[in-house]
This record gives structure tokens, sequence and C-alpha cells, in this order.
């Protein structure tokens, strides 16, 4: 098994038919993923790397079972097509897209939490079950099948990560790369819940940075009721107050988001937590054992 993701999952491409949506779609389909359907407004009627184009999800819902949906369209129109998938019931959107209004991220998180679609993103790199099934930018090649569960806002540390427990022979169950913020859907909380329930997955390693509070809730979550070891990776230490690096929500504003009161709370509830990537191969190496 894996989290969010299998072998059976049936893919739709929102903008498929765009630059980054064509390239995205090639790769996903070259690592196995079943990429059934994509969706761009007047191109109705095309192929795009022999799958079909419709002009709306729900004609493509007609003629597919979608069970997930990956969306490459403009940030203008982000919430136009969120709608879309979650009215056509679909469990399961990725949204790839940075610069989304946050009125409209506002909005469409709460349609979606009304009508049972699980939001990942927007500004996600997506999620990889190795083996299995790609739904994002994740480069193929640094990932290996196992069973350590991955989470991380940053989609280039989760690539970091994941190619030194390959290179190490440390496989992953699955890897999900939620987005930084400021305003995103699915959250760390979340996927380590999902990772606790999974039995493919033995070890999590929940790989977070400085800002908000998310890795904090996390932990509060992981103290109660995560009987799995957790290895934790806080990015950031050396952040100055008020800067913000990379993600709009990696920033600290006093004591408020530090490193240094993430990985606190984390040792407080029992996480593994390391101080550097090579600490943490060497750490769930013994946790593996």
């Amino acid at each position: 098994m894996a989290i969010l993701i299998d072998k059976n999952t049936s893919v739709l491409v929102q903008g498929i038919t765009g630059r980054s949506g064509g390239l995205q779609t090639r790769t996903l389909i070259e690592y196995g993923t079943r990429v059934v359907a994509g969706v761009t407004p007047g191109k109705g009627g095309m192929v795009v790397h022999n799958v079909p184009v419709f002009n709306f999800v729900d004609e493509a819902c007609l003629n597919y079972k979608v069970n997930a949906v990956i969306s490459f369209v403009p940030p203008m129109v982000a919430k136009d097509a969120a709608f879309e998938v979650i009215d056509n019931g679909i469990p399961l959107l990725v949204l790839t897209m940075e610069g989304v209004p946050q009125k409209d991220v506002v909005e469409i998180l709460s349609y979606a939490s009304g009508h049972n679609t699980r939001v990942i993103g927007p500004g996600a790199a997506g999620i990889i079950a190795p083996g299995k099934c790609k739904l994002g930018a994740h480069p193929a090649r640094m990932f290996k099948e196992g069973h350590v569960g991955v989470v991380s806002k940053s989609g280039a540390l989760s690539y970091e990560m994941g190619k030194r427990l390959t290179e190490a022979g440390i496989g992953q169950s699955t890897v999900v790369a939620l987005g930084g913020g400021p305003i995103w859907g699915t959250n760390q909380k979340e996927i380590v819940e999902l990772f606790q329930k999974d039995p493919e997955t033995s070890v999590i390693l929940l790989l977070g940075e400085i800002g908000g509070a998310t890795e904090i809730k996390a932990a509060e979550y992981i103290a109660d009721h995560v009987t799995k070891p957790v290895v934790s990776l806080i990015v950031g230490r050396h952040a100055p107050s008020g800067k913000s690096l990379g993600h709009a929500g990696a920033i600290i504003v006093g004591n408020k988001g530090t490193a240094a009161s993430k990985m606190e709370v984390l040792v407080e509830a029992g996480v593994h937590v390391a101080q550097n990537p090579r600490e943490v191969i060497e750490t769930i190496s013994e946790l593996l054992r």
C-alpha cells in the first residue's frame, strides 16, 4: 500500500495542453501513472501524449473514471478549475501553481472541505509512491520503493532527502510535498495520520522549516496518537527574524515559528530530531534494523 495514490489511481490533468502541463504529463506517463484524460477549455478533441483532451471536467468524467486531478492552470483561473473538480466528486486535487490569490485559496479549501475533496497545495510539488504512481514533479530517479513515509512542505527538500535515502539503500512508501503556504490545504499532521495507518510505512520522516505552527500541530498529534518512530529535520535554524526564506510561509517573527521552538516540541513528543541530513539517514538506518 501507499497513501493517497497507488498503481490503480486514474488521473486527469488540468491544463494538459500548456507547456508545463504537457511536459509533466509525459513524465507521469513514463513513470507508469494512469493518466486517462486532460482538460483545457477550448482544446477539446485534441490528443496530448495519447491522452484525450476535453473542454470541461464533467465531460471527461462521463467518459473515464477519475479519482485524482493534478492542475497546471494559471493561478488566476485556479479557483474555477478547482471548483470543477470538486463539483465532480473527485477525491484528490493537487494544485501545483503558485501565486493563487489568498481569497481564492480560502474559497477553494472551504468548498473542498464541504465536498470531501482533499487538496494538496497550492504551490505543491505533489506526491510520489515509488514504483506505483507519481502525481507531481518529483524526479523519479531519486526515489525507490520501501517503507519510509516522507512529508515536507518543500518540494526541493523532499527531493534531496529522497535522493539521500535512496543512495543509502532506504526506500520510501510515499513522499508528499505539500507546498509552502502561507495558506494551503492538507497539512503535515494529516499526512502523519495517514502514515500511521498505512501498513507499508514503518518510519515517518517529517521535514519542516521555519514559519507557522504546522510542525507543532503535527508534534502534538504524534505525542498522543503515533506509535511508529518519527524522525524530523527542521531547516532554517540560522534564519534571521522577519525574513522570508523561499516559501511565503517560511518567515519567523520574534520567537514564533523558529526552528528551535519546533524542535523542542518535537523532542517532547518523542520524535528523533536530527541536526542535519546525514543524521537523518543514520537514525532511520538504525530504526529499520
